[in-house]
């Protein structure tokens, strides 16, 4: 599949956005054919001098944003506004995450950018949404994982203070998500009249990271909605010690150590639950409903047995026997890997998810390819991330031809 025939060919985006959830959306809508212009401030994104690479860019940038063209854009000058006006002009749709005043004041408001192009599809990416007593709050993934709960999620014993998971920034990819969904929505939706404006908030994408657990019915008194107590210590160890309770009883969703390494079990019906204990030669009368709480401290001690049980018989065999037998048995389990293993995975390079790249000035680097496979064939092999302003003449003559040709104004 060439350039050319990906699904949003011919698509213009402009990416004003930095750090995490803006360039993840914006890379994917790349990834599915559009044109993604990173308009950047003279500095560039703060992501490029995240943790550099001895003399080159920051890893994390490379990440989130092959697929691009950078521009240099000086929003705080009147050139540099009246170039962003010309860029409005011809794009189909616009990323950001700046705070409601600076969108104000460098021309990408709702108000702004409808003047300039009331066709553009716009996703716009806060901490906190624009409505509430929050509303402009500045923050990043960590605030909104902290204010959501999400950062309680994976609470130890050991743990002095709450921590992220893995340092993993789940809202931040989340939120990256939605903004992607919500452009191609936006882009999909009849043309004639204005296209919508997105919101796509942390705050949301970290309760959407826990939408099944983020449920209260009618008359369930434990908790108060009526106020938003500090959390404290105290808390901490009781969630610590409620994860840790479920733990001890869930034989069926966990991993295990095998003779040589760890592998993953995951069964999610009783039916699979019941093909474990028929292969092991174990019985339990929970296994209906595993999840369900101890009747007695004579029933808890019985169920916390069985992932004792589990353990021993799974330890007498290598992770290979395991996954091969439980493969034929339809129950899903799977080795525990390092992501830095998958690189020359061959399941992972088959589906396309490893390609490489040459950056100007990090060399040769491998990264997550297109995410997409479309009518059974992966994404095309990605640009590299571009050198900040490396495409602003290409860009401005663009902008230039098209005005000749009657396509866009130009100032």
């Amino acid at each position: 599949m060439t350039d050319s025939s990906l699904p949003l060919a011919g698509y213009r985006v402009l990416d004003y956005s930095q750090f995490v959830a803006g360039p993840l959306a914006t890379m994917l809508l790349a990834d599915l054919g559009a044109d993604v212009v990173k308009v950047e401030s003279p500095a560039g994104d703060a992501y490029r001098h995240y943790e550099p690479l001895g003399g080159a860019e920051s890893r994390r940038f490379y990440a989130l944003n092959r697929n691009k063209r950078s521009v240099v854009c000086d929003l705080k000058t009147d050139e540099g506004r009246a170039l962003s006006r010309d860029l409005l002009a011809s794009a189909d749709a616009v990323v950001h995450n700046m705070p409601p005043m600076r969108a104000v004041q460098f021309g990408l408001d709702d108000a702004a950018v409808r003047a300039s192009n009331p066709q553009a599809v716009v996703a716009v990416v806060s901490a906190f949404g624009s409505d509430g007593p929050h509303a402009g709050r500045v923050g990043y993934d960590l605030i909104a994982q902290a204010y959501s709960g999400l950062l309680m999620a994976d609470a130890r014993a050991e743990d002095t203070t709450p921590r992220r998971s893995g340092g993993i920034p789940y809202s931040d990819i989340t939120a990256g998500l939605l903004a992607c969904i919500s452009v191609t929505a936006g882009l999909a939706s009849r043309a004639g009249g204005e296209r919508p404006h997105f919101e796509v908030s942390l705050l949301g994408a970290a309760l959407a990271t826990q939408v099944q657990l983020f449920v209260r019915t009618e008359g369930d008194t434990s908790v108060d909605g009526s106020q938003t107590p500090v959390v404290t210590g105290a808390d901490l160890k009781q969630i610590a010690t409620d994860i840790a309770g479920l733990d001890v009883l869930e034989p069926y969703y966990r991993c295990y150590e095998a003779s040589d390494g760890f592998f993953a079990l995951a069964c999610l019906t009783t039916a699979q639950r019941q093909r474990v204990l028929d292969l092991l030669g174990l019985a339990d009368p929970w296994v209906g409903n595993p999840q369900a709480p101890p009747k007695s401290d004579q029933e808890h001690a019985a169920r916390a047995a069985m992932p004792h049980r589990f353990a021993e018989l799974f330890g007498e065999h290598p992770v290979n026997h395991w996954v091969a037998r439980l493969a034929e048995a339809s129950v899903p389990a799977g080795d525990v890997r390092l992501n830095r293993q998958l690189f020359d995975d061959e399941q992972v390079r088959a589906n396309g998810l490893v390609r490489r790249v040459v950056q100007t000035q990090g060399g040769t680097v491998d990264l997550l390819g297109s995410l997409f496979k479309i009518n059974g064939v992966p994404g095309p092999a990605p640009m590299a991330a571009p050198q900040l302003g490396e495409h602003t003449a290409e860009v401005v003559a663009e902008l230039r031809l098209a005005a000749d040709s009657g396509g866009i104004r130009v100032n």
